[in-house]
């Protein structure tokens, strides 16, 4: 993809701090990162997003993580990260090419998770019935 950052990245047009780089992925740190050691792990083949990436690649990319985040939690002597992948310009997606981030976590960083919303009475089994019914 011609105007994809992380396309030109994995071909060397764009510089990277690379943490690990294989035939079929590679990880870098995120230059905008949550704390230190956050790092980007993506398919060198460009997909758009999780919902475009073949099964095989999806599930290559969340072995890959296993491996990584270990030694993201050691380097950076974090006792637990969040792992993240936003989907569409709605929930964060800014860069469209498929990507996980390994996000290292500390005691008082400052982060928040996202909050909550309650259901209404009777509202649980609707949603999670209309959810059953599209599942392929």
């Amino acid at each position: 993809m011609v105007d994809c950052i992380f396309c030109k990245i994995i071909n060397k047009e764009v510089p990277s701090y690379k943490v690990y780089e294989d035939a079929s992925f590679y990880a870098f740190l995120d230059i905008f990162p949550v704390n230190h050691g956050h790092v980007l792990v993506i398919p060198k083949t460009h997909y758009p997003d999780i919902l475009h990436t073949p099964s095989e690649v999806a599930e290559g990319l969340m072995r890959l993580v296993q491996k990584i985040a270990p030694a993201v939690l050691k380097a950076t002597k974090s006792e637990g990260f969040n792992l993240g992948m936003n989907t569409g310009s709605v929930a964060g997606q800014a860069v469209f090419h498929t990507h996980a981030h390994i996000m290292p976590r500390f005691p008082d960083d400052g982060l928040r998770l996202w909050g909550h919303k309650p259901y209404e009475p009777g509202q649980m089994e609707t949603v999670s019935s209309a959810i059953a019914h599209e599942i392929l």
